[in-house]
């Protein structure tokens, strides 16, 4: 078998929340007369809350200091987390679970790695933590994607070399990410790429029939 470990992306690749971070970044840009949309809003997936922030205030007017920025990133998270204890198990589809319980009789070894900071309390949510060996998230790493940290951090956790790692990502930051750090990665969906994964899946269930 060409891996010995699979590492998850968690929003967009085992459940979404989308809507979520939607609805609470909707509100930063009002406050700071900024235009939002869903386009924006895809350009701010696999980054950090910082670096969305930023991306949201390139079309506000206003001029904050780090200590504004830190409030309106800090009142963000708390209305996201607020609509997050909406979610539950019924969030992450059977098809995902069936998907994780395949690779684990397999053998491999799994882990979620997430730039989020939240990523505990989503799979809280989603009855979800047994499912995998390690979770490396936004608490424990310094570079969020596409540095490849998170996923390095995470390989190191489940105790399997880089290179015997698969990273399955929906988004082009971790791409870049998986590959910067020396691993093969499977891409969910449709989103621009700056090169070609080495999988492109339509849906989570497909990946144990390419790599087992």
């Amino acid at each position: 078998m060409r891996y010995q470990a699979v590492i998850f992306d968690l929003d967009g690749v085992l459940c979404t929340t989308d809507r979520f971070h939607f609805e609470a970044w909707k509100q930063t840009a009002k406050e700071v007369q900024a235009p939002f949309d869903e386009t924006i809003n895809q350009r701010l997936r696999g980054v950090s809350r910082m670096e969305s922030l930023e991306i949201i205030l390139e079309g506000s007017p206003l001029s904050l200091s780090p200590d504004e920025k830190r409030r309106l990133a800090e009142e963000k998270n708390d209305r996201y987390r607020a609509l997050l204890s909406q979610l539950t198990p019924a969030d992450m589809e059977d098809g995902v679970r069936e998907t994780l319980r395949s690779l684990r009789i397999a053998g491999l070894k799994l882990a979620v790695g997430s730039s989020s900071k939240n990523a505990g309390f989503i799979l809280h949510q989603l009855q979800a933590e047994g499912l995998f060996d390690a979770v490396c998230d936004g608490n424990q790493i310094t570079r969020s994607k596409p540095d490849p940290e998170v996923f390095l951090r995470a390989a190191e956790l489940l105790g399997i070399p880089a290179g015997l790692c698969l990273v399955v990502e929906d988004a082009p930051a971790g791409l870049e990410a998986a590959k910067a750090g020396g691993m093969d990665c499977a891409v969910i969906g449709d989103a621009a790429l700056p090169f070609a994964p080495d999988y492109h899946l339509g849906k989570l269930e497909e990946l144990p029939s390419l790599i087992l």
